[in-house]
């Protein structure tokens, strides 16, 4: 689904990014790791269009993105999360979906329908996402008003709205205690069961360790491996980059690797 081929990006002499060779299949929930400043989130950002590529290419589904706008790249079926949440907190809970919808080509209503509420089959979906993001008894909250962890799941609500192909999660688990780590866990496995790809940037390794079908890990902008999750656990590449070394690490725990 997702190709990444030769995909550089340079600030200056920093090469954030640097000749990445990165293939994410259709619906799988791809893990993407690595250390602090070793380009993950600028990988996210090249994907969804926030910075544009100093050389390589970026295709999904076979079409080149990198010279779409980003609101073209949400119709194309791109949609995202972000490290620090950004919601549009003076709206409602209801509202944040709402301007985040995007109608299925050909099933468009009208602008009156869709500013005014009177598509039906719009509220009926809409509904579907507050109940997946169990918020519905706050549909009428205010974003700004939610308790953190009812943040993070309305955000990935309306990562949904859009209808994607493909989902770049970018350390969706930043700051949510380990209960709400394990119920991620459940909404992102579900999304997979909903037909979305996922593409996963996680320092909670609990939690790429247990929902990933495979991980990539970068250092320096490149991709050091690429496997299974019990493959990069055990990768002698990872460990040296997370530590140092790879000595001593086997058999440690891999919720270390990243903390």
């Amino acid at each position: 689904m997702l190709r990444l081929s030769n995909l550089s990006k340079y600030f200056g002499g920093v090469r954030a990014v640097d000749a990445l060779e990165l293939n994410v299949k259709t619906g799988e929930i791809f893990g993407l790791i690595g250390p602090n400043g070793s380009g993950k989130s600028t990988t996210v950002n090249l994907v969804c269009g926030i910075f544009g590529p100093t050389s390589g290419s970026i295709e999904l589904d076979g079409v080149d993105l990198k010279r779409q706008a980003p609101h073209q790249r949400i119709d194309a079926g791109v949609s995202r999360t972000f490290q620090n949440i950004r919601l549009f907190d003076d709206l409602t809970v209801w509202q944040n979906l709402w301007v985040a919808w995007r109608d299925a080509p050909g099933q468009e209503h009208s602008w009156f329908s869709n500013w005014f509420g009177r598509s039906l089959s719009r509220r009926h979906e809409i509904q579907k996402l507050l109940e997946f993001s169990g918020l519905g008894d706050k549909s009428n909250n205010l974003a700004g008003n939610l308790a953190f962890g009812e943040q993070r799941r309305l955000e990935l609500a309306r990562a949904m709205a859009s209808k994607p192909k493909l989902i770049l999660l970018d350390e969706p688990a930043a700051g949510m205690s380990s209960a709400e780590v394990t119920d991620l866990r459940q909404r992102i496995l579900t999304m997979k069961e909903m037909g979305i790809t996922v593409l996963l940037i996680e320092h909670v390794m609990e939690l790429v360790m247990n929902v990933s079908d495979r991980i990539g890990v970068l250092n320096f902008g490149t991709l050091i491996a690429e496997g299974l999750p019990e493959e990069i656990q055990n990768n002698p590449l990872v460990q040296k980059a997370y530590f140092g070394s790879s000595e001593n690490t086997s058999g440690g725990d891999t919720n270390a690797i990243d903390q």
